[in-house]
């Protein structure tokens, strides 16, 4: 009877989890002219690639070292695959060894939005595009210097503009 409630429970509690990935997958506020720039479902299935669209828009992840982003060493700036806003200089570009693009700052912090994400149980931070609310990837508290961050970035949600890039 104990191990019956148990597996109920931790039946409910599996079945609670993929329930809240299912409704956390969509981009929040993005259809609902929260963002300066808004678009129908439709719209961005139209503009984006389909891995663009999983990724931006679906909050997915691209696999690791399969981004031409994760080696571009060129000076410019990475702009938001989705509306095109610039967010992040090569001058912060640094070689996290994750497979990722990965950068210690975004061009100002008025560019991104950051939320708490819990779908690997424990809470992770979640960058998107102040813009769009076009999902970039993660930050975490093991970058360089100067600001010990590491902004770890899904290469098919950034296109690259080479030429001059921003100072942080």
């Amino acid at each position: 009877m104990i191990r019956r409630n148990f597996l109920k429970g931790g039946l409910a509690a599996g079945v609670a989890a993929v329930g809240a990935l299912a409704l956390g997958r969509q981009v929040a506020g993005a259809s609902e002219g929260k963002f300066a720039v808004s678009r129908t479902e439709a719209e961005w299935k139209k503009l984006l690639t389909p891995d663009q669209f999983a990724v931006l828009r679906e909050e997915a992840t691209e696999r690791p070292f399969s981004s031409p982003l994760n080696d571009n060493k060129k000076s410019g700036i990475y702009s938001c695959a989705g509306c095109d806003t610039g967010v992040y200089s090569s001058e912060t570009k640094f070689d996290s060894g994750t497979g990722w693009p990965s950068f210690w700052a975004p061009i100002s912090e008025e560019v991104i939005e950051t939320r708490t994400d819990y779908r690997l149980i424990y809470p992770r931070t979640e960058v998107h595009c102040a813009t769009c609310g076009g999902h970039f990837g993660h930050i975490f508290d093991d970058g360089p210097k100067p600001t010990g961050k590491r902004h770890c970035l899904n290469g098919v949600a950034l296109k690259f503009k080479p030429g001059m890039a921003q100072a942080s």
